[in-house]
């Protein structure tokens, strides 16, 4: 049987992808208004954290999720004061970003949770099949039988490029990314603009840290990101900062992810640690083959002053 027609396969390419496309999108909210978001996989850390405080505390996957994109929130507000108020270098502030999280997320989950952090069951979101749909041959299990943090990323995609690309408040996204004097001589605030999208990035990359506890393995351990912070810049890079591009991108990571597992489990022989690599590798492939020319927003990284030059 072709994998490709294989409806558990391709249900576990979009499980793999699901956090991957949050943390695209937020990178993408952030770096059209003109700010690196190199922190994707602390925000992601602080969201996963977040939402498994959140869920324990309170014993349910809402009061979890609230909890999760507080924390991740948090993180993009920190990102903000870095970058856009006190202009710290965008590359570095990201990178502090992601080492502040990683340790913290440690030392606290060892406060909160105890030698149970990696043993206890947390409650989370469960598969909700779209009746009628998710009855139809090949997709309707991979695509209408997935828990709802799945569906609203779905539902983000179309959003956040209904607001980039046909919203004004788009157009000012859009245009403090690329020309942030002349957004600011049109009466837009650089400042607020680029907040808002930063923090709102760290909400969005926190859903993906979300999803990983309250939707996949429902516990928390350290550094259980592997570096998918990473690949979702590579996969945002890939979409060229566009939504559907970087969705895109994202399930052909996902695929590649789901098709590790799948040769794991064929060839028990092999070192694991052969196939654990294949997502990375897909990830430099295609930047190096396939994302040609790229051209980022053009004041990304730069840093802006209200009537300076």
């Amino acid at each position: 049987m072709f994998i490709i027609t294989d409806p558990t396969f391709l249900f576990t390419c979009l499980v793999l992808s699901t956090p991957l496309v949050f943390a695209s999108l937020g990178g993408i909210l952030a770096e059209r208004a003109g700010v690196y978001n190199i922190g994707l996989e602390g925000m992601m850390m602080a969201g996963a954290f977040g939402s498994a405080v959140g869920a324990y505390l309170t014993g349910s996957a809402i009061g979890g999720l609230i909890g999760g994109v507080m924390f991740a929130a948090t993180g993009g507000f920190i990102l903000a004061v870095l970058a856009v108020s006190l202009g710290i270098n965008q590359m570095v502030a990201g990178i502090a970003i992601n080492m502040f999280f990683i340790g913290l997320t440690a030392f606290l989950a060892r406060l909160v949770f105890g030698m149970d952090a990696t043993t206890m069951t947390l409650p989370g979101f469960s598969p909700v099949e779209i009746p009628l749909l998710s009855d139809l041959p090949v997709l309707g299990k991979a695509l209408f039988s997935h828990d709802p943090l799945t569906y609203l990323m779905l539902l983000c995609v179309p959003l956040v490029y209904w607001i980039l690309f046909r919203t004004h408040w788009g157009l000012n996204i859009r245009s403090v990314g690329e020309n942030p004097r002349a957004a600011d001589t049109a009466g837009v605030s650089v400042t607020r603009v680029r907040y808002l999208c930063v923090v709102f990035s760290g909400v969005l990359a926190g859903l993906g840290g979300c999803y990983l506890v309250l939707s996949q393995v429902f516990v928390f351990t350290e550094h259980m990101t592997a570096g998918k912070g990473f690949i979702a810049l590579a996969a945002l890079i890939l979409g060229r900062w566009n939504p559907v591009g970087a969705l895109l991108a994202c399930l052909f990571f996902g695929f590649a992810d789901a098709l590790q597992l799948r040769l794991q489990f064929s060839n028990p022989d092999v070192p694991y640690q052969l196939f654990v690599m294949l997502p990375y590798v897909a990830s430099i492939v295609a930047l190096v083959g396939f994302a040609g020319k790229v051209k980022p927003p053009a004041a990304i990284g730069l840093h802006f002053v209200r009537g300076g030059k």
